[in-house]
């Protein structure tokens, strides 16, 4: 419980924005975090796209941008035209990058398919490390779930961002089992890659604030 007694309070980001449409929808729904996928994936998004859907956003929202071994100073540059909140950094940086971006807010990723990955985490200073799911080759976005067994014990460094497989029917299971300060979705809401299903959008919201004993 919180200190008024309330249950504490999950947070939600929808990773893969690709439309102002997407961005409205997801931010009627209760997010608190927007992703921009700025790596060669399938949910790219141009800089210029970005800025435009953040442009948009109300102040109490967060945007975020996703980059896979950039150099601090692409990221730095990206961030500053766009005006993103945070950066996520999925790739293989170091924490000389994370320490080169101050005083940026950062959130790194760790590709998870063992505890030894899960305590790689003590490597690093920031403001969110991600948990996502390992496949060879994929720095992230798969769909795939991370053996939840895996987080038995375990207490990360500062705020635990869960991502990884996670849709609308599993989001509540996972939230009680490890109870993540934040919890993020991209493919597990779409309708199709870069296009999201706004249906799913809100009942993933709602079943992850609702999980540890909050309201639909």
């Amino acid at each position: 419980m919180g200190p008024t007694g309330s249950p504490p309070v999950v947070r939600v980001k929808i990773c893969g924005i690709t439309s102002l449409a997407d961005a409205v929808a997801a931010v009627q729904a209760g997010a608190d975090a927007l992703g921009f996928v700025f790596a060669e994936r399938p949910r790219r998004v141009s800089v210029e796209r970005a800025r435009e859907i953040i442009s948009e956003l109300p102040p109490y929202v967060t945007p975020v941008g996703v980059f896979v071994d950039e150099s601090p100073e692409a990221v730095r540059r990206t961030a500053t035209v766009t005006g993103l909140g945070a950066v996520q950094l999925h790739g293989s940086e170091g924490p000389e990058v994370v320490a080169a971006l101050a005083p940026l807010a950062c959130i790194k990723a760790f590709r998870v398919s063992s505890r030894g990955d899960l305590d790689a985490m003590a490597r690093y200073q920031v403001q969110g490390y991600l948990a996502d799911a390992f496949v060879a080759g994929q720095p992230g976005g798969t769909g795939r779930t991370i053996d939840w067994r895996l987080f038995e014990g375990f207490r990360p460094p500062g705020p635990l961002i869960l991502s990884g497989g996670l849709r609308p029917e599993n989001v509540a299971e996972a939230v009680r089992r490890i109870r993540p300060y934040a919890v993020d979705v991209s493919s597990g809401v779409e309708a199709e890659p870069g296009r999201k299903d706004h249906e799913r959008v809100r009942r993933f919201i709602q079943r992850a604030r609702s999980a540890l004993g909050g309201t639909e």
